[in-house]
């Protein structure tokens, strides 16, 4: 909404502009009138809208058409004034006045006009009938007022029409023309409905539209005032009413209705409440909420969030099967501009054995979202109502950010629930097989139906009976050089290929860069256990490089092969993450991985040895 209104009065000499500004401001009609009146500023506190107005009066006779011009340029809404008894006056306004202000502008984009009719108290009968031709033909006519600057006649509601012609602009929503909502006013107000079906039976009940008008209005609506709103709909409309609750074409019928009898402001007042600016896009205010993140802290969805999400989940999971199929997050979705998940979301996080996304996955996959890309994360919520339906003042209470990751090293202890594992090897090495098998997929025997790739998995691992939310991201690199970035994360997973000689190499070299004196844990993988091994050529064995650098044994993964040694890579991940504190001390003894594995009978290298008699029994 406009942060103040600028009202400019034209018309012909003697119509009586500057005498209806001197009656508002004096509240008495002045003895002596001045050929114009200075610009005046009305403050916000004592207009009804609660902005400050600004008053310019206009005189053909001291002022250029230069002056003319720039006025009209800088005015928010023009008041053409005509004296009702005289005629002269009336056809100036079509002649003239509107094809001044007007005539160069395109569709959509004139300045509102108010018809104002002076001197009434001149006058028995009213002009309206020699006006509303003009109204017709000119839609950028709001409304016309007759009133009477001696007798103080109409005198505010002249001026607050005009507030409301640019606080509350008939132009985007409305076509006169066509008598219909505009396109961008039926997407906007669609939203506002499927936001407002709670339960998604595409039917407002009287439950839910009570919730919407005390979100609104603040107030519910009386129960006999209720049935009178269903009934106008009803009487109007073939299929507004259903199951004795409004339906979307009802809905938008009853805010037609409310524009067409000049109460806009209506509308308007919804709109904005689920966040929409003049244009009737939403603001940046409302999508992007400001939220401050430090660097070394992290964001991640809590409680409230979680809950509304939930919440959405079951709304859309219409068949109550636990999982979203492609059309139930499609309709999920329908309030966004665009699909805010593209088909790599299949390849992140779990699916059903039909391929939907599960309602742990897609918790997960919000998760994701809010730790990777917070600003785009607000933009989500925003879009689906979440301030609106959790009655907060923005997406930002669904937020938690994580205190700085130097303070939970100093305390040896962290209150953060997402951990971001960045898994570097070189190409070949198995990596996408080893992101895909922590979303319980087996990449090798089922095949990769979806042509989308994704770098990032994210499942739930449990540390100390917690479950904590792991972040898998494959880094795609081939060259021996890392950037800096693509390295920083809680915890690394350095893979190589048993079966590659040249592989441990790129992951010793990538150490030394990077991790050696960094606080951040390493754990290396060998990967591909079920081929026969072939020495690593590099200056000492993965083991000997281990014990050197006092890092955790090489753990065995194999895709062929996902039993519960592969799984609790993902586990010793978690915890060498949740504890970094311990990288280079405890990390490197046995008896540390013994209480990770919570009461595992295989250690890293025992593990080796099985999956070399696997490997020769084949």
């Amino acid at each position: 909404m406009k942060q103040d209104v600028r009202i400019l009065l034209l018309g012909e000499p003697k119509v009586g502009k500057t005498s209806l500004i001197m009656s508002l401001v004096g509240e008495e009609f002045p003895e002596e009138v001045p050929s114009r009146a200075e610009e005046i500023t009305i403050p916000a506190d004592v207009t009804p809208e609660k902005v400050p107005t600004h008053i310019v009066d206009y005189s053909e006779k001291e002022q250029t058409d230069e002056i003319l011009r720039n006025e009209i340029i800088k005015a928010n809404v023009v008041c053409v004034v005509y004296d009702v008894t005289n005629e002269d006056t009336i056809d100036k306004i079509k002649t003239k006045w509107i094809p001044l202000v007007n005539g160069n502008a395109e569709k959509g984009n004139k300045v509102p006009i108010i018809l104002v009719g002076n001197k009434s108290d001149l006058r028995c009968g009213s002009s309206m009938e020699t006006i509303l031709p003009i109204m017709n033909q000119f839609s950028e006519i709001e409304t016309c007022v007759e009133c009477s600057a001696k007798n103080l006649k109409n005198i505010s509601e002249l001026f607050y029409y005009a507030q409301k012609a640019v606080l509350h602009p008939t132009a985007p929503l409305y076509d006169p023309e066509d008598k219909q909502l505009k396109p961008l006013c039926v997407r906007a107000l669609s939203r506002i409905f499927y936001i407002s079906d709670q339960d998604n039976d595409r039917i407002l009940s009287d439950a839910e539209l009570n919730r919407f008008q005390k979100s609104c209005f603040g107030n519910p609506l009386a129960p006999q005032a209720l049935e009178d709103v269903k009934t106008v709909v009803w009487k109007n409309t073939s299929d507004g009413v259903q199951d004795n609750g409004l339906t979307l074409n009802g809905f938008l019928f009853l805010n037609t209705l409310f524009i067409q009898r000049g109460r806009h402001e209506t509308t308007w007042t919804i709109l904005r409440k689920f966040g929409y600016d003049d244009n009737l896009e939403l603001t940046d205010d409302y999508l992007y909420p400001e939220l401050r993140v430090a660097v070394g802290c992290t964001t991640e969805i809590n409680h409230l969030g979680y809950q509304f999400l939930q919440q959405l989940f079951n709304k859309y999971d219409e068949d109550k099967d636990s999982a979203l199929s492609p059309a139930e997050l499609k309709n999920l979705f329908c309030v966004c501009p665009y699909m805010p998940w593209g088909a790599e979301v299949y390849m992140t996080v779990a699916t059903t054995d039909e391929g939907h996304i599960s309602n742990h996955g897609y918790l997960c996959q919000w998760m994701l979202s809010a730790y990777l890309d917070i600003h785009r994360c607000l933009e989500h919520l925003g879009y689906l109502g979440y301030p609106i339906l959790t009655e907060q003042e923005s997406q930002t209470s669904a937020i938690t950010v994580t205190r700085e990751k130097e303070v939970d090293l100093e305390k040896h202890q962290t209150q953060r629930s997402v951990f971001l594992c960045k898994v570097i090897g070189p190409r070949g090495t198995g990596k996408t097989a080893f992101l895909q098998a922590f979303v319980g997929r087996n990449i090798v025997n089922q095949g990769n139906s979806s042509s989308a790739f994704s770098p990032y998995t994210i499942n739930t691992v449990q540390v100390s009976n917690q479950d904590k939310y792991l972040i898998l991201n494959e880094v795609d690199v081939e060259a021996e050089f890392l950037k800096a970035s693509d390295a920083s994360c809680d915890v690394a997973c350095l893979m190589y290929d048993t079966s590659d000689p040249h592989s441990f190499d790129y992951c010793a070299s990538i150490y030394k860069q990077h991790y050696m004196e960094s606080n951040i844990p390493c754990v290396l993988v060998a990967s591909k256990v079920d081929l026969p091994e072939i020495k690593q050529l590099h200056g000492m064995t993965p083991a000997e490089f281990c014990y050197k650098h006092r890092l955790p044994p090489p753990l065995p993964f194999s895709s062929q092969f996902l039993d519960s040694t592969s799984k609790n890579i993902y586990t010793r991940l978690a915890w060498a993450a949740m504890y970094p504190h311990l990288n280079g001390s405890d990390m490197s003894n046995t008896s540390f991985w013994l209480r990770v594995a919570l009461g595992s009978a295989v250690v890293a290298v025992l593990g080796f040895a099985i999956y070399r008699a696997v490997a020769r029994l084949k």
